[in-house]
């Protein structure tokens, strides 16, 4: 596939699978009161800082806010990303557990068996041993059933970010098996050296042609106006 053809295929993949999926989400799910494990002291607090009263909209922006600015699309990201490279054929599902794709490097030709991470801090400090651990098995099974690998096909590939922001959590996992972020593991995945920043710059060109729609304000009212009507509050 030529380099312009995927890259208009991906950035189409990102605008429908991932920023329309979490429109529609926020107005079918999140906008729904019965989707939140609510703590009505905090809620309440937050309401105040948000509306400067104790109020039904005050309420639902506590919950929406966090809710579609930060989980929501961020728990989904990864794996919405991970299904785009197999569907694409870029990768394929990787049979061995512990690691997500299994491709064929572009660079070395050889093959590649990943776990994939979104962002350069997306880990914290207890999550290195659990991952070294993966890694260290599937390199054991491998000599175990006599597959030709070495600690260097067996990678940590990171979706966006540059070298140098990745934490001190993904530098200690770099001393023993190789962390791909951004670029390289974009070059490594489609074989074009320039891949990531056209596709970023293909991102940027789409986010700010999206039409919202309001979709924002018309999920938070919508929850605002369950919440008046709930039994969990009371506004007397």
């Amino acid at each position: 596939m030529e380099k312009e053809e995927l890259l208009l295929i991906i950035t189409e993949y990102f605008k429908t699978k991932i920023f329309e999926n979490h429109k529609i989400n926020s107005l079918k799910t999140h906008s729904k009161l019965k989707s939140y494990k609510i703590n009505p002291i905090i809620v309440k607090y937050l309401s105040k800082i948000l509306e400067n009263d104790f109020t039904p909209v005050g309420i639902a922006k506590a919950l929406y806010y966090p809710r579609i600015l930060g989980t929501s699309i961020n728990t989904s990201f990864g794996t919405r990303i991970q299904n785009m490279f197999v569907e694409l054929g870029l990768a394929s599902g990787s049979l061995i557990k512990g690691m997500d794709i299994e491709f064929t490097d572009k660079i070395d030709g050889r093959k590649k068996w990943c776990q994939l991470k979104s962002g350069p801090n997306t880990i914290n400090s207890e999550d290195v041993n659990p991952l070294l651990r993966k890694f260290n098995t599937v390199s054991n099974l491998a000599r175990t059933n006599s597959i030709k690998l070495n600690n260097s096909d067996l990678v940590l590939g990171v979706i966006y970010g540059e070298e140098h922001q990745l934490s001190q959590h993904y530098k200690e996992i770099d001393k023993h098996f190789p962390v791909i972020i951004g670029t390289e593991f974009w070059h490594r995945l489609t074989g074009f050296e320039d891949f990531y920043s056209k596709l970023v710059s293909n991102l940027d060109q789409t986010i700010l042609s999206l039409d919202t729609e309001d979709f924002f304000k018309e999920g938070y009212m919508a929850l605002a106006k369950e919440i008046e009507d709930s039994e969990l509050f009371n506004f007397e």
